[in-house]
């Protein structure tokens, strides 16, 4: 049982109460740019090579940020990064 001096308790508490109160913007994201995909096929069908471009790059900011959301990007997990 843990006594009201206990750190470890202590801090569960506080982790519990500094949450933050707004929505969470990194899972809105989306949200953003996937009507943005439909809109860059049928706005730029008479420059297929921007669209084409522009449309891959989206997609792989789509993908990055979801390898964000996915894998926790820390120095312990990934040593190749080093400490920040």
């Amino acid at each position: 049982m843990a006594t009201p001096s206990d750190p470890t308790s202590w801090e569960a508490n506080a982790a519990a109460r500094r949450q933050k109160k707004g929505p969470p913007f990194k899972f809105l994201v989306p949200l953003v740019y996937a009507p943005i995909l439909p809109l860059i096929r049928l706005s730029l069908r008479r420059n297929p090579v921007l669209r084409d471009r522009l449309f891959i790059g989206v997609l792989v900011g789509a993908f990055a940020h979801g390898a964000y959301l996915v894998y926790p990007f820390s120095p312990s997990i990934w040593p190749c990064l080093g400490a920040v």
